[in-house]
């Protein structure tokens, strides 16, 4: 018996088998099967939006990357925006862009990731929309498969956390590891199965992190570094007009790694002295996670990489269309 693809079944029956899955919280008015989801906001805050596409080829791998990863992945760099904000997630919209010839299976798999992380943190998947990819070239081979995923969180005023608040003086600090997800990534690539490489199939938003920032006012700015650390610093120094000095051996470096373009998930953000108890409150109610002082905000606009053999330029990070 051979694979049913998702245009053996169609459009209208592929998108009832995944919303079928989807369960509703009493604040959705309108769920799936209308022409939009309507949602209660949540009283006394703000929404945050964020957005973000996967594209077979760019961002995975079907060679090496299952489908539940893909999920998973789809919505852990949403969540990660949110948590770099400050905010709680609540709801997100799914849109698929497939090929026509891609087993059925696939999608479910796809579902299970997305529905799986969405799950533990109490996300609702609230609709979206499904679309064939087309076929490319002579041979008119399928073209890829691509999921852009918009989520919706909410966080309260005056709690919300941005790139632009940091002043010099401020102390930078960074949540986990840094360079996991390349490594894990160079180990899928090479069937080498190390030992980082659930780092890069499933990476972990720091959603409770970012939340516990925002309420305590711990930090005066934050990022997430799904584009990796040297990228992450470079915005947040532009965003808040600042430099940064970064004390190499105080990086969190994930074992045998040595790259800070890495697709990490963690968070990047700056701290006031005189907010150190504030960060103490955070990191008491973080659990087991890692959080470490990397470097200091200046006025001078550079970001310095300060090593034993004297201060550099910090390595590039990932930027598309270069």
């Amino acid at each position: 018996m051979t694979n049913r693809t998702v245009s053996d079944i169609g459009e209208h029956a592929l998108i009832s088998r995944i919303t079928a899955r989807f369960a509703m919280p009493p604040w959705v008015v309108v769920g799936p099967g209308d022409d939009a989801a309507v949602i209660q906001p949540e009283r006394g805050a703000l929404e945050v939006l964020t957005t973000d596409a996967l594209v077979e080829g760019v961002h995975f791998d079907r060679r090496f990357v299952p489908p539940d990863a893909i999920g998973h992945r789809a919505l852990a760099v949403n969540l990660s925006d949110l948590a770099a904000m400050g905010a709680a997630p609540r709801a997100a919209l799914l849109s698929f862009v497939l090929p026509d010839d891609l087993d059925v299976e696939v999608v479910d798999g796809i579902v299970d990731g997305l529905i799986a992380l969405a799950a533990r943190h109490r996300v609702a998947l609230v609709g979206g929309n499904i679309a064939r990819s087309p076929r490319l070239g002579s041979g008119q081979a399928s073209g890829p498969l691509m999921i852009d995923v918009t989520a919706i969180g909410s966080v309260k005023i005056r709690r919300v956390l941005t790139r632009g608040g940091a002043r010099p003086g401020d102390e930078v600090f960074v949540t986990g590891t840094i360079g996991g997800a390349a490594a894990g990534l160079r180990s899928l690539q090479a069937k080498a199965g190390g030992a980082h490489e659930e780092k890069y199939l499933r990476p972990e938003p720091r959603v409770r992190a970012g939340m516990l920032l925002g309420r305590n006012r711990a930090a005066t700015a934050c990022i997430d570094l799904s584009d990796g650390l040297a990228d992450g610093l470079r915005q947040l120094a532009s965003a808040s007009r600042v430099g940064i000095t970064v004390d190499e051996a105080s990086i969190p470096m994930a074992d045998g790694v040595a790259e800070y373009h890495s697709d990490d998930y963690e968070l990047l953000f700056t701290v006031r002295p005189s907010s150190r108890g504030r960060l103490r409150a955070v990191k008491s109610r973080a659990g087991d996670l890692p959080i470490t002082r990397i470097g200091i905000v200046t006025s001078d606009t550079r970001i310095v990489l300060r090593t034993g053999s004297g201060d550099r330029d910090l390595p590039a990070g990932y930027e598309h269309f270069r």
